[in-house]
Protein backbone atom coordinates (compact mmCIF):
# COMPACT_ATOMS: atom_id res chain seq x y z
CA UNK A 1 0.00 0.00 0.00
CA UNK A 2 1.37 3.50 -0.98
CA UNK A 3 2.07 6.06 1.75
CA UNK A 4 -1.17 8.29 0.94
CA UNK A 5 -3.09 5.14 1.19
CA UNK A 6 -2.07 4.36 4.13
CA UNK A 7 -2.78 7.96 5.75
CA UNK A 8 -6.03 7.67 4.65
CA UNK A 9 -6.92 4.32 5.37
CA UNK A 10 -5.38 5.41 9.31
CA UNK A 11 -7.48 8.76 8.72
CA UNK A 12 -10.91 6.45 8.18
CA UNK A 13 -10.03 4.42 11.07
CA UNK A 14 -9.31 7.48 13.10
CA UNK A 15 -12.56 8.66 12.10
CA UNK A 16 -14.81 6.10 13.15
CA UNK A 17 -13.05 5.58 16.00
CA UNK A 18 -13.71 9.42 17.21
CA UNK A 19 -17.54 8.80 15.53
CA UNK A 20 -18.32 5.59 17.76
CA UNK A 21 -19.35 4.92 21.14
CA UNK A 22 -17.88 1.28 21.22
CA UNK A 23 -15.46 -0.57 19.66
CA UNK A 24 -15.13 -4.44 19.52
CA UNK A 25 -12.00 -6.06 18.21
CA UNK A 26 -12.38 -9.73 17.23
CA UNK A 27 -10.49 -12.57 15.63
CA UNK A 28 -12.48 -13.68 12.87
CA UNK A 29 -10.11 -16.38 11.75
CA UNK A 30 -12.03 -19.46 9.62
CA UNK A 31 -15.08 -17.18 9.08
CA UNK A 32 -16.57 -17.38 5.35
CA UNK A 33 -17.37 -14.79 3.62
CA UNK A 34 -21.34 -15.44 3.99
CA UNK A 35 -20.43 -16.13 7.77
CA UNK A 36 -19.17 -12.65 7.69
CA UNK A 37 -21.63 -11.11 5.93
CA UNK A 38 -24.34 -12.63 8.41
CA UNK A 39 -22.19 -11.20 11.17
CA UNK A 40 -22.19 -7.33 9.60
CA UNK A 41 -26.52 -7.83 9.57
CA UNK A 42 -26.70 -8.88 12.43
CA UNK A 43 -25.02 -5.98 14.40
CA UNK A 44 -28.17 -3.46 12.89
CA UNK A 45 -28.08 -0.10 11.80
CA UNK A 46 -25.30 2.59 13.10
CA UNK A 47 -22.97 -0.30 13.39
CA UNK A 48 -20.65 -1.65 11.39
CA UNK A 49 -17.86 -4.31 10.88
CA UNK A 50 -14.55 -3.95 9.17
CA UNK A 51 -11.53 -6.42 8.56
CA UNK A 52 -8.28 -4.14 9.81
CA UNK A 53 -4.73 -4.48 9.09
CA UNK A 54 -3.09 -4.54 12.49
CA UNK A 55 -0.18 -1.82 11.96
CA UNK A 56 -2.47 0.64 10.48
CA UNK A 57 -5.00 0.17 13.29
CA UNK A 58 -2.62 1.11 16.21
CA UNK A 59 -1.32 4.32 14.87
CA UNK A 60 -4.90 4.92 14.35
CA UNK A 61 -5.84 3.58 17.71
CA UNK A 62 -2.16 5.60 19.14
CA UNK A 63 -3.87 8.87 17.51
CA UNK A 64 -6.96 8.52 19.20
CA UNK A 65 -5.42 7.97 22.02
CA UNK A 66 -5.88 4.23 22.79
CA UNK A 67 -2.74 2.70 23.51
CA UNK A 68 -4.41 -0.30 25.50
CA UNK A 69 -5.30 -1.76 22.39
CA UNK A 70 -2.01 -2.87 20.80
CA UNK A 71 -1.81 -6.00 22.70
CA UNK A 72 -5.40 -6.97 20.88
CA UNK A 73 -3.74 -5.99 17.87
CA UNK A 74 -2.36 -9.75 16.69
CA UNK A 75 -3.82 -12.23 14.20
CA UNK A 76 -6.37 -11.32 11.59
CA UNK A 77 -8.71 -8.89 13.66
CA UNK A 78 -11.77 -7.34 12.51
CA UNK A 79 -13.45 -3.99 14.28
CA UNK A 80 -17.33 -3.74 15.00
CA UNK A 81 -17.84 0.22 14.90
CA UNK A 82 -20.43 0.67 17.20
CA UNK A 83 -22.82 3.84 17.14
CA UNK A 84 -25.82 4.22 19.36
CA UNK A 85 -26.38 1.58 21.93
CA UNK A 86 -23.65 -0.34 22.56
CA UNK A 87 -25.56 -3.42 24.24
CA UNK A 88 -27.80 -4.46 21.29
CA UNK A 89 -24.63 -4.32 19.43
CA UNK A 90 -22.66 -6.41 21.92
CA UNK A 91 -25.29 -9.28 22.21
CA UNK A 92 -25.26 -9.64 18.35
CA UNK A 93 -21.37 -10.37 18.96
CA UNK A 94 -21.74 -12.81 21.81
CA UNK A 95 -25.07 -15.08 20.18
CA UNK A 96 -23.12 -14.83 16.51
CA UNK A 97 -19.44 -15.49 18.69
CA UNK A 98 -21.79 -18.78 20.44
CA UNK A 99 -23.22 -20.24 17.44
CA UNK A 100 -19.81 -19.48 15.63
CA UNK A 101 -16.62 -20.42 17.63
CA UNK A 102 -14.30 -19.25 15.57
CA UNK A 103 -14.92 -15.63 16.06
CA UNK A 104 -13.29 -14.67 19.41
CA UNK A 105 -14.01 -11.31 20.73
CA UNK A 106 -10.62 -9.94 22.02
CA UNK A 107 -11.90 -6.76 23.77
CA UNK A 108 -12.45 -3.31 22.75
CA UNK A 109 -13.21 0.47 23.60
CA UNK A 110 -16.06 1.71 25.41
CA UNK A 111 -17.08 5.67 26.08
CA UNK A 112 -13.44 5.71 25.77
CA UNK A 113 -12.38 3.52 28.21
CA UNK A 114 -10.84 0.14 27.17
CA UNK A 115 -12.84 -3.10 28.07
CA UNK A 116 -11.97 -6.66 28.60
CA UNK A 117 -13.80 -9.80 27.28
CA UNK A 118 -15.54 -10.25 30.02
CA UNK A 119 -16.49 -6.37 30.34
CA UNK A 120 -18.25 -7.08 26.90
CA UNK A 121 -20.04 -10.53 28.10
CA UNK A 122 -21.02 -8.64 30.74
CA UNK A 123 -22.30 -5.60 28.82
CA UNK A 124 -24.07 -8.36 26.79
CA UNK A 125 -26.19 -9.35 29.53
CA UNK A 126 -27.38 -6.01 30.02
CA UNK A 127 -31.17 -5.21 29.35
CA UNK A 128 -31.59 -3.17 26.28
CA UNK A 129 -31.78 1.04 26.96
CA UNK A 130 -35.13 1.41 26.90
CA UNK A 131 -36.48 -1.67 29.13
CA UNK A 132 -33.99 -0.40 31.87
CA UNK A 133 -35.97 3.11 31.64
CA UNK A 134 -38.93 1.77 31.16
CA UNK A 135 -38.44 0.04 34.55
CA UNK A 136 -36.94 3.23 36.02
CA UNK A 137 -40.05 5.09 35.10
CA UNK A 138 -42.20 2.39 36.46
CA UNK A 139 -40.16 2.46 40.02
CA UNK A 140 -40.12 6.30 40.13
CA UNK A 141 -43.82 6.05 39.49
CA UNK A 142 -44.86 4.21 42.38
CA UNK A 143 -42.35 6.05 44.70
CA UNK A 144 -44.43 8.82 43.49
CA UNK A 145 -48.02 6.82 44.31
CA UNK A 146 -46.40 6.39 48.26
CA UNK A 147 -45.86 9.55 48.41
CA UNK A 148 -49.27 10.77 47.33
CA UNK A 149 -50.30 8.62 49.45
CA UNK A 150 -48.38 9.49 52.58
CA UNK A 151 -49.28 12.96 51.99
CA UNK A 152 -53.02 12.50 52.20
CA UNK A 153 -52.90 10.01 54.69
CA UNK A 154 -53.14 12.70 57.92
CA UNK A 155 -56.34 14.24 56.04
CA UNK A 156 -58.21 11.22 55.88
CA UNK A 157 -56.95 10.65 59.84
CA UNK A 158 -58.19 13.75 60.64
CA UNK A 159 -61.55 13.20 58.65
CA UNK A 160 -62.31 9.55 60.42
CA UNK A 161 -61.53 11.15 63.67
CA UNK A 162 -64.03 14.26 63.12
CA UNK A 163 -66.51 11.49 62.37
CA UNK A 164 -65.56 9.02 65.36
CA UNK A 165 -66.01 12.34 67.41
CA UNK A 166 -69.45 13.40 65.99
CA UNK A 167 -70.90 9.75 66.72
CA UNK A 168 -69.51 9.29 69.98
CA UNK A 169 -71.20 13.03 71.34
CA UNK A 170 -74.33 11.95 69.49
CA UNK A 171 -74.41 8.56 71.51
CA UNK A 172 -73.74 10.35 74.57
CA UNK A 173 -76.63 12.91 73.93
CA UNK A 174 -79.17 10.03 72.97
CA UNK A 175 -79.89 11.26 69.78
CA UNK A 176 -78.92 8.60 67.14
CA UNK A 177 -75.61 8.85 65.22
CA UNK A 178 -77.09 9.42 61.97
CA UNK A 179 -78.17 12.97 60.65
CA UNK A 180 -81.21 11.51 60.00
CA UNK A 181 -83.73 13.08 61.12
CA UNK A 182 -86.28 10.86 63.25
CA UNK A 183 -89.48 9.43 62.17
CA UNK A 184 -92.38 10.98 64.00
CA UNK A 185 -94.99 8.92 65.78
CA UNK A 186 -98.06 8.86 63.94
CA UNK A 187 -101.31 8.88 65.93
CA UNK A 188 -103.06 5.99 66.29
CA UNK A 189 -106.82 5.73 64.47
Amino acid sequence: MAKPEKIGAVTEIVNRFQASSAAVLTDYRGLTVAQLTALRRSLGEGSSYAVVKNTLTKRAAHDVGFTELDDLLTGPTAIAFISGDPVAATKSLRDFSRSNPMLIIKGGVLDGRPVSTAEIARIADLESRELLLAKLAGAMKGNLTKAVGLFQAPLSQFARLTAALVDKRSASEGAPATNEPTPEPTPEP
